[in-house]
């Protein structure tokens, strides 16, 4: 004999009430109906579930252990009960995201659109500042970027480490190279991300340490630009190495001195409890394992 949900319930309420009638007015239903489910239930177990103490009806011990049971099976029922809401509201919506990078932030995001097709997202490519600040100030509900800076007030879950590497065309004679150092650089025109920028900052630290003042030939405002500029052979630009899914024939470059490769977060607001910005952040944890492809090589 399964317990039902109407038995669970006659049970329940008898426990509280101490009598049938009140049971039933509890329960809003008869009381013969309510002493129905309980006769049953003792005619199953074969041991009866209450007894009479001064005109109340007391659980006997094998009722107490009972009870015990199906309050976890009416937890377990609640808690489904809110997870299917959940998926529910998934699916009806919105987030907004903004990406420091094209990549690998457009390929979570597909990863996220196929599992919830119908969540109506909309993307913001920015610098590291702008999207820090549009988190902190509510006005993206998720930033993915590199080297999220320690801060209570985020939650955060890495996709991939990556480090800046150098862009040169592959007609530049620099692109020959596997590896250059900052001196070398210093020979050739360079073309510089403008300032809220996490890649021209670990740039301009590079630059630094090695004692160097390079002065750019070009001054970008975007990623994007800086690509353009290198595919149309106006100099040596920088990126992260997984920052673009291009497969053109643009060389990337390591760096001397660029530093060890850095995390790459999806990042939120500790209070976020939007039930479409948690399974993001799941989708998040399932795309870090299947990240092979983007690690540093």
């Amino acid at each position: 004999m399964k317990l039902s949900s109407s038995a669970r319930r006659a049970l329940h309420a008898v426990l509280i009430s101490g009598s049938y009638a009140a049971a039933a007015r509890h329960a809003g239903v008869s009381q013969p109906a309510i002493a129905q489910q309980i006769k049953s239930l003792e005619q199953h177990c074969g041991a009866a579930l209450f007894e009479r103490r001064d005109g109340y009806l007391a659980p006997t011990s094998f009722c107490e252990e009972l009870i015990v049971l199906t309050e976890k099976i009416d937890a377990l029922e609640e808690q489904a009960a809110r997870l299917l809401e959940r998926r529910h509201s998934i699916h009806t919506g919105q987030l907004r995201v903004g990406l420091g990078n094209s990549m690998p932030g457009m390929a979570l995001i597909a990863a996220f659109q196929r599992e919830y097709p119908q969540v109506n997202l909309s993307v913001t490519l920015s610098d590291f500042a702008h999207i820090i600040q549009g988190v902190v100030e509510g006005q993206l509900d998720i930033g993915v970027l590199p080297n999220v800076p320690p801060d209570e007030r985020f939650v955060r879950e890495t996709l991939i480490h990556q480090e800046v590497v150098a862009i040169a065309h592959p007609d530049d004679p620099v692109s020959r190279f596997s590896r250059l150092d900052c001196e070398q650089l210093m020979q050739v025109p360079l073309i510089f991300r403008s300032r809220g920028s996490s890649t021209q900052a670990l740039v301009d630290t590079a630059f630094r340490k090695a004692g160097l003042k390079p002065r750019a030939r070009l001054v970008l405002d975007t990623r994007d630009g800086v690509y353009e500029a290198v595919a149309n052979r106006l100099g040596v630009g920088f990126m992260w190495r997984h920052g673009t899914g291009r497969t053109d024939a643009i060389h990337r470059i390591a760096v001397t001195g660029m530093g060890p490769p850095c995390p790459e977060s999806v990042f939120r607001l500790v209070e976020s409890q939007d039930p479409v910005i948690r399974a993001f952040f799941v989708a998040a944890k399932n795309f870090r394992r299947h990240a092979e492809v983007l690690r540093p090589r």
